[in-house]
This record gives C-alpha cells, structure tokens and sequence, in this order.
C-alpha cells in the first residue's frame, strides 16, 4: 500500500452481501477484507435467500481473485483485475484487493464491546488509520449504526453509493406532466394532425429544452382538454397521439372508469397492447390495483389478448420461503393478497344478478386468475399472460430483473408499489428495484410509467391521510 494517493475502502459485511459486484466498483482505489467479515460471509453462505446467494457468489469472486496467488503475493495486495467482470471491454484499470494477514491493534472505548464483530471491524479500521496515515482511510458500510460509531471513534465511513438509481427519489420520472397554458398557440401553426383509423395523431417540432420520453402523458391545463400521449421523439420532432377518454362513462373498463386524468392515462397504458411493460407508483388509495385488475379482465376475458392473469407479490421477509403449513402454493399466499381480493369484489359487484350467478362469475375468475410465489418464479417461462407485481418496492433491482425476464411472447408485465411505503430492511427509495426499473425502462417505447398522486378512496381516508 505505497501510493498514497489511492484511497483504502474498508469493506463492511453488509456491503458484499448486497452487491457482491462491489468489489469492482472502488475504480482505482484499493479495498481492504477483514477476517471478521471474511468469517460472517461464511456464516451466511448456507440457505435459498437472497443474502445468501450473494454470499456464496461474493466467496466464488474472491476466489477467482486469490487463485493461484501466494502468500506473499497476498500481503502485497492481489490486482482485481485479475478476473474481469465485463469480458470483451478494456482494462478497468481497477485497485488491488488486501486482506488481513497481519493482526492489526488499535484501542476502542471501554463502553464498545470487544466480543462484537461490528466493533472488531471498527478497531481493524483504526488500526489502518494508524498505519497508513498518509492515505484517506474510509468504511464502507450500509449499516447507519455502524456509521454513527464509526463518526463517533474517528474513523470516516459513508454509505456504499454505487446501488443508487438517483440522489433524491423526488427526481425520479413521473410519468407525466401539464402541457404550458399557450401550447396550442405555440405550435397550432406548425403542427400536423393525421387519423389511422379511430387513432388520432399530431407532429410538432420540439427543441433542446424538450425532455419528453415515449409514451409519457401529456395533461392540459385549459379548457382545450387536449390530454396526449408522447409516442416517439427523434430529430426535433415528437409524435403525439390523442388519448382515449376512460373518464367516460361509455367507456368504462370492466364498469370502472377514471376519476381523474392520472388514473386516465395510467387506464390508456394498461390497455394498449403495443405496452409490454408498465409501472404505476402511487399512495395507498390511488387506485393502482383496481385498475390493473379491470384492464387485465377486460383483455383477458373479452377480447382475449392473454389467456390468464397472474399475480405475485414479495412476502415479508422478502423472497423468503412461504411456509411448509398445509395447502397449494396459492392457498399458502392468498393471505398476502388481501389488496387482489378487496379490489375482484368490487369488480364483480352487480346489482340484480343472482348468487348462483355471482358464484358462476368468482368460479370463472379463479380459473383464469393464478396467485404464484415469488420463490418458484425462476427459470419459468410465462406466455400470453398478464402478470401483475404487487408491492414491487419490495423488490431488489436483480428480483425484479428475474422477475421481469421471465415474460415471454406476448406476455405483458404490470409493477405496482408505493416507494415510500418499503416493508425491506435492506432496501431505500432510491435503491429499490422499483426505482430501478422505473429509470431503466423511460427510454423504451414499449413500456409506461406513471406516479399517481391523486386518492380516490373515500373522503374519510383522504381526510385521514392530510391530517392523521
């Protein structure tokens, strides 16, 4: 450890066990492991979660990287670039990854526990303070408790960064915007309006400032009720195409219709089968569940574009197993899916049908409606199916890729969550694979995205949620 102007990151257990992939993200800053994590990495390494399969793929990297190396080799610091997580590119020109192989002593208050493995840590992170002090020695660690002592014993720590999709959740894209107040005089003159069919679309040139993403809504805010939706923008131009109006009653989806021009357009995503892909963020009582549902019965029922819906959510403790209690795999998860219920009833609700009638129709539906774990979703393939992820924001950015390749032709995939509302001990706002995937899809033109900000549940909760 001679250059002094790399920096010496400290690795916290936790940090390995989230991103086993961290190893590679210090740039040319060398990481240091010490024995005590070493030792909780193998602690962790056995059963079928999450946390442990990162474990065990962490261990098979550091393998890779100490393979063939001796002893001395090890002492003097292994390159990490002797395995390459992205074949095919150039040299990353990454640091050298050093372990404990000398004890390492620095004096800790009496009133931290010496016996504790955060606390052996901490001392091994003063000790190297000690010893190089010429370099900017950090833990890095995803424990707030472990940051605070840290600050508080005089060793700099911060947060492991590199899994934030953004700074701040608030810059995370809507889905939508208000059009200004003049944009008909602005591009009146310019723009071109064409029909393909009951479909109606307008060009219009767009400058630098524009920031519009495919199928992003576009909400007037004068009488014009001119409501859009952005459906391609290269060159200068964007294309726009009118929306569908499902505030209409008239055009009402399985007898529900949009309160307001959110739950309108989340409507026209959730209907069109050119989207494979939508994503609806939104408070408890914004209507995310009862939507989804009615447009998933409506294709799926009446014009039979899939050929049954499937629902899933993570239970709590995230993708954890769903107990060995008698029962199928949907009688062990109905107890998770109290929102899918609450929301078929009102759906099925039908004043002068008969209970023979209503039980022919809850008989239909449980046939071509399927709840699935999480746990058994790998490796399947699911085609022609509308699958429905409840509570998303309890998902990790790599569940939900697993989750979302699993879709195959003609298969459509609907995210629910609300990202301020995360049961996950392991996950925030801006780490969450809801974030995630909301950020990485606004650039495609076959997916959606929208944040729902208006309740329409009942004046009492909406009271409760202003004022409780």
């Amino acid at each position: 450890m001679t250059n002094e102007s790399k920096r010496l990151f400290i690795l916290d257990t936790n940090v390995l066990m989230h991103d086993p992939m961290a190893l590679f993200n210090f740039e040319e800053h060398d990481v240091f492991i010490s024995m005590t994590v070493l030792e909780e990495l193998d602690a962790g390494k056995k059963g079928m979660s999450e946390v442990s399969r990162n474990v065990r793929e962490t261990n098979r990297l550091i393998d890779q990287i100490i393979s063939d190396a001796s002893f001395e080799d090890i002492k003097a610091g292994l390159p990490i670039e002797r395995i390459h997580p992205n074949p095919g590119q150039d040299s990353l020109h990454l640091g050298k990854l050093f372990f404990e192989t000398e004890p390492l002593f620095a004096t800790l208050p009496d009133s931290l526990p010496s016996h504790k493995a955060d606390n052996h840590i901490l001392q091994t992170g003063l000790a190297l303070k000690e010893k190089y002090s010429n370099r900017n020695v950090t833990l890095v660690t995803k424990d707030i408790n472990m940051r605070i002592k840290s600050s508080t014993v005089g060793l700099h720590s911060e947060d492991y960064y590199n899994d934030r999709v953004l700074e701040d959740a608030d810059l995370l894209y809507t889905g939508w915007e208000y059009l200004e107040a003049n944009f008909f005089e602005k591009h009146g003159n310019t723009m071109k309006s064409w029909q393909e069919g009951s479909r109606t679309f307008y060009e219009l040139n767009i400058d630098d400032n524009c920031k519009w993403y495919p199928n992003q809504g576009l909400i007037s805010q004068n009488d014009a009720g001119f409501n859009a939706i952005v459906r391609e923008v290269h060159n200068g131009k964007a294309i726009l195409e009118y929306m569908q109006d499902f505030e209409n009653p008239n055009h009402s989806i399985w007898g529900i219709a949009a309160r307001n021009s959110e739950q309108n357009i989340a409507l026209n995503y959730l209907m069109d089968p050119d989207i494979d892909f939508v994503s609806l963020l939104g408070i408890a009582g914004t209507g995310k569940t009862l939507l989804t549902l009615a447009a998933a019965l409506e294709q799926t029922l009446d014009q039979n574009l899939y050929t049954e819906i499937i629902m899933t959510r993570a239970t709590i403790p995230v993708g954890e197993d769903i107990g060995f209690l008698p029962g199928t795999e949907e009688e062990k998860m109905t107890p998770w899916m109290g929102a899918l219920m609450d929301n078929l009833e009102v759906l099925t609700e039908s004043d002068g049908y008969t209970d023979w009638e209503k039980e022919s129709t809850q008989q239909l539906l449980s046939k071509r409606i399927k709840i699935k774990s999480m746990n058994f979703m790998r490796g399947r393939t699911f085609q022609k199916k509308f699958i429905i992820l409840d509570e998303a924001q309890n998902l990790t950015p790599k569940q939900m890729k697993t989750l979302i390749t699993r879709a195959g032709e003609g298969t459509k995939v609907v995210c629910l969550g609300n990202i301020g509302q995360i049961d996950s001990p392991y996950l925030s706002e801006t780490t969450t694979g809801l974030t995630y995937v909301v950020d990485r899809f606004k650039d495609w033109t076959h997916s959606a995205h929208i944040t729902l900000q208006q309740g329409e549940r009942s004046r009492l909760a909406e009271y409760a949620s202003d004022n409780l």
